[in-house]
């Protein structure tokens, strides 16, 4: 075997070396971005909401639990039976994905696809959520037994679709998030969400959102002097009901909707979500029983 030239081992040996240092250069540099991911962690990749627990957890993305919320909340409203909120959410699921478009198999739009030509109402009047929504509750409740049916047979009472099968597909996920957001399952519904810009919050926002989805709620607005401390809403549930569920739906409402109004924090009972945190955890002060405490984002940074 011919053997290398001196100069050609020269450089191997170089090569080697600068390869070695580039290594140990790659390890520092990852260390240094690991302390500091650590310091700053990243922000979630896809903000995500859940409800349920353990192998029953089902996802929704932000905009799907904000329209969520809301057909829960006009459920309660009413005083319906939680499993017209899991009908409607199926519903819209299927139908829409749980989104408000405005376009659809022929002149079908809306959370619930539904039609002016069928008498639905006018395109104006189904696409705001709350008139499509009270439509939708309107046909359920006259339909005879429809808390006894299967969620497949009272939507397409309803809905008259093509597929009517299609709904049944729904049903667990629905059922999760309308047990959750009627306040039957407590502590159950979380949301991995972005950080929240500065100023995003708006307490005459939630007050507003917090009217068109429920009706008229007793709230007060605590403004602190610092503005690197967020403003509080105080939600007086009591009058959605008479036990511990009319709170509990307002908070998991709270949370379902903080991507859109900005809220960072929402404590009820002895729980307390933050946005940064893994889920509910027991709060260091306790809200009075039926009432909800919901902070907004700081002002400034």
């Amino acid at each position: 075997m011919a053997r290398r030239p001196p100069r050609t081992r020269r450089r191997l040996r170089g090569l080697a070396v600068a390869l070695v240092v580039l290594a140990l250069l790659v390890v520092a540099v990852g260390g240094v971005v690991a302390v500091l991911d650590n310091r700053h962690p990243a922000q979630p990749s896809a903000q995500v909401c859940f409800a349920g627990q353990g192998d029953d957890q089902y996802a929704l993305a932000p905009a799907q639990a904000n329209n969520a919320a809301m057909i829960a909340a006009v459920s309660v409203r009413r005083d319906l039976p939680a499993r017209a909120a899991t009908i409607a959410i199926a519903t819209a699921l299927q139908e829409s994905r749980l989104i408000n478009i405005d376009y659809g198999d022929r002149d079908s739009i809306g959370l619930f696809q539904q039609r002016p030509s069928q008498g639905w109402g006018t395109v104006e009047q189904i696409m705001d959520p709350i008139y499509a929504t009270n439509a939708f509750y309107d046909v359920l409740i006259k339909v005879d037994g429809y808390q006894d049916l299967p969620v497949t047979e009272a939507a397409q009472a309803v809905q008259r679709s093509a597929f009517p099968e299609a709904y049944a597909q729904h049903e667990p996920r629905a059922r999760a998030w309308a047990s959750a957001l009627t306040g039957y399952s407590t502590a159950d519904l979380r949301c991995d969400l972005h950080e929240a810009e500065p100023g995003s919050g708006s307490a005459k926002a939630i007050q507003a959102r917090l009217r068109r989805d429920y009706g008229k709620l007793p709230t007060k607005v605590t403004t602190p002097a610092d503005a690197k401390t967020g403003a509080t809403i105080t939600v007086d549930a009591r009058s959605l009901g008479d036990d511990v569920r009319s709170s509990w739906s307002v908070a998991q409402w709270a949370v379902a909707t903080a991507a859109d109004l900005g809220t960072v924090a929402v404590e009820v009972a002895d729980q307390r979500w933050d946005r940064g945190a893994d889920g509910w955890e027991t709060s260091t002060t306790s809200v009075p029983s039926r009432y909800v405490r919901i902070t907004l984002v700081p002002d400034e940074d």
